[in-house]
Order: C-alpha cells, then structure tokens, then sequence
C-alpha cells in the first residue's frame, strides 16, 4: 500500500503542475476558466488522497471547500461576470505563448531541484508534494505577469493559493482553524476582485491592465 500511495500523491500532484501548464497555454478566457475549475478538481482529489493515507479526516473539509468553491462557485460566477461585463474574451500576453511554455519549464526545474536540496532529511512524500507545490506556485505567479487582462491574473493568484494548499496538506496537513480562514479569506477576496473588476470596467471601459499605466502616464 505504501508504494501505491506513493504513486497516486505523486500522480496528482505532478497532475496539478501539468494543469498549471494548460492554463499558460490558453489564450480565451473561457478556456482558461474551465482549466482552473479543473486545476481546483485535481487539488481536491490530492487533498482527498492525503486525507485517507494520512488518517486525517479534517483534510476532507479542505477537499470538499476546494471542490465546491475554487472548481463550481469561482468559475461559474466568473463566467458571469465576464458576460456581463462583455469582456473580450482573447487573453492579451505580455510575452509569445512558446516563451511563455519554456519560462514555465525552467521554473518546474528550478522548484524540484530547490526543494529536493533544502529537504534531504524529509519524508520522500512530503518532499515530492512540495516540490510540485512550489512550482504550481511559481507557475501561478508566471500566470499573472505574462497576462494582461485582470481576470486572468485573478485566475493566476487563485492557482497560486491552490499551490500553497498543496504544500500544506502534503506537510501533513493544516490545523482546520486555518482551512476555514483561508476559504473565507478566498471568498471575501473574490468579492473584493469582483467590485474591483467592475469599477474598472466602468472607468476605463476595459480590464486590460495596460490602460491603468496608460492613464497613469496621462496624468502625469
């Protein structure tokens, strides 16, 4: 049994980064939001396999929120928001998709190679799990550089915090105080990003980022 829990943390969570690689790939909003709903699937499915080989029935709590927040509730309302805010729906990139791919892959190489040096003394699961968590990580925050548009880079942090779930529940789980903060922090930040969303979109008639530095320089 321990060699197969092993290779199915191992599975899902090389899942999570191969995901992360997807959502880099896409250039449509909508493409990009169906990938983090099963960017979220898949680190519910993690979590839930920590949960049972680590006999930790709270991580099931965290399972379950980020099933029905991160990978329904957040996408579907993003969904809407795009549409009623008639957002183009072709995501404007800072660098060209091919550089984009190859800057992800170096971070990949980067986590793994850190995190395997700094953690020799460390349970080889937990070592495997943080190591992909620190490039979902990474990959997350290359998601919200290279990406113009504001709801895309709302999609990158909420990757990147999906990075940093995995890191904790592979570190043998989080106490359930902090699950539940952190799914409020995510709700109330969602709300905040939804508010912000739209008083851009009223004030400049568009959530490209650029037209914020554009205003910037026009004041000046």
């Amino acid at each position: 049994m321990g060699g197969l829990a092993f290779d199915i943390a191992h599975l899902l969570a090389g899942g999570l980064v191969l995901v992360s690689f997807m959502m880099l790939y896409q250039d449509r909003l909508y493409a990009l939001l169906n990938i983090f709903a099963l960017h979220a699937l898949v680190l519910s499915l993690s979590v839930a396999w920590q949960a049972f080989i680590q006999d930790a029935p709270h991580l099931y709590i965290t399972a379950t929120i980020a099933l029905g927040f991160k990978a329904i509730v957040i996408p579907v309302a993003l969904h809407r928001i795009i549409q009623r805010l008639g957002i183009h729906r072709e995501i404007e990139t800072v660098i060209g998709i091919g550089p984009t791919m190859l800057a992800g892959m170096g971070l990949v190489a980067l986590a793994v190679s850190v995190m395997l040096q700094v953690t020799p003394e460390a349970d080889p699961l937990a070592r495997e799990d943080l190591a992909f968590a620190l490039a979902v990580v990474l990959l997350g925050l290359l998601t919200m550089v290279t990406r113009r548009n504001a709801v895309s880079q709302v999609v990158g942090f909420m990757s990147l915090e999906n990075g940093l779930i995995l890191a904790a529940t592979g570190a043998k789980g989080m106490p359930l105080v902090v699950e539940i903060s952190v799914a409020f922090s995510v709700l109330i930040a969602f709300i905040v990003i939804g508010i912000f969303l739209f008083r851009i979109r009223e004030r400049f008639d568009t959530v490209d980022v650029s037209a914020l530095d554009q205003h910037r320089g026009d004041r000046r």
